[in-house]
């Protein structure tokens, strides 16, 4: 099938790793290689430690890297930062580039967490994971400098996912409480039955079959699709979205996930949540690791301008 690309895009889709995620063992090993060594340099300094959460009851304790800016002032933003991966692959260390720049960028103390993948551990392990990193950041929230009435939670992709899960969850669970949901190019829906994803079955990086591969690591053979799925799981399946804290969600043209996040976006918006979606044309899903074309910038400026402003003007 043909797209309609970016033309700034067009030049370096050649270059990107074309990722099968049932080689999900050996994209482990190789994702420095495929991926790259980080490369974004802050323009301020900043502190950056590991750490380990305790986990889930009777679960191993959870790896977390905390980035906050070197001279702080106060109490800062806090962000529980959830990596990409389709829930089988990525790590802290892929996430580093991004985790550096929100903490230097917008000023916020940032928790990446290194949550267990699919399919060894599949749902809830990686969604439990998330949500003990959230609960001891807010119960640590003096000790790590963080404002508890400035607390977020966002990722991409299956991190845009189990942000939104997580999300759901606190507010199920009555907190901790969370002042935004950053949901980036989110995985939501284990249905796999929109436009888009019926449509894109050759794109760069995430296709049909990969999103069909993902579900099944991460529910089990056999039952995405099926009654059984937990909202929890997949996002798209609440029936109730209200009472969530304000969202910003991005979609890409060309990715399979496209329709889900606007459908997610609008659903928020028809429930009373304060949404800001947006939707970037000529786009595919990890077009952003094209770092130089004008609208990888544009969607990085956008990104981070909303998420300065969300977590400055949150207040306790």
């Amino acid at each position: 099938m043909t797209y309609a690309y970016d033309p700034e895009l067009v030049p370096w889709i050649s270059t990107i790793p074309q990722i099968v995620i049932s080689e999900y063992e050996q994209i482990r090993r190789d994702e420095v290689e495929m991926f790259g060594k980080p490369q974004y340099v802050p323009p301020i300094p900043v502190d950056v430690r590991d750490v380990h959460v305790p986990g889930p009851e009777g679960a191993p304790d959870v790896p977390v890297r905390i980035y906050a800016p070197a001279d702080r002032d106060g109490d800062l933003p806090g962000l529980v930062h959830i990596h990409a991966g389709g829930f089988v692959i990525g790590s802290i260390d892929t996430a580093q580039d991004d985790a550096t720049s929100i903490a230097a960028e917008v000023g916020a103390v940032v928790l990446s967490v290194g949550y267990r993948l699919a399919p060894e551990h599949p749902f809830p392990a990686g969604l439990d994971d998330c949500y003990a990193v959230l609960t001891w950041a807010a119960a640590h929230s003096a000790e790590l400098g963080i404002d508890p009435g400035r607390l977020a939670v966002g990722g991409d992709s299956a991190g845009g996912g189990l942000s939104a899960a997580v999300a759901l969850m606190a507010r199920d669970r009555g907190g901790p409480a969370l002042c935004f949901q950053l949901l980036g190019i989110p995985e939501l829906d284990d249905r796999l039955d929109t436009p888009s994803m019926r449509a894109f079955t050759d794109t760069p990086i995430w296709h049909r079959r990969n999103a069909e591969l993902s579900w099944d690591y991460y529910l089990g053979e056999g039952v995405r699709g099926t009654d059984s799925v937990s909202p929890y799981a997949a996002p798209a399946r609440a029936e109730d979205l209200s009472g969530l804290p304000p969202a910003y969600v991005t979609t890409c043209e060309f990715d399979p996930l496209r329709d889900e996040g606007l459908t997610y976006a609008q659903r928020l918006i028809q429930a009373g949540v304060p949404t800001e979606l947006h939707h970037y044309p000529g786009t595919f899903h990890g077009s952003t690791m094209i770092r130089d074309a004008a609208i990888t910038k544009r969607m990085r400026t956008d990104r981070l301008t909303t998420l300065q402003h969300a977590l400055t003007q949150a207040s306790t």
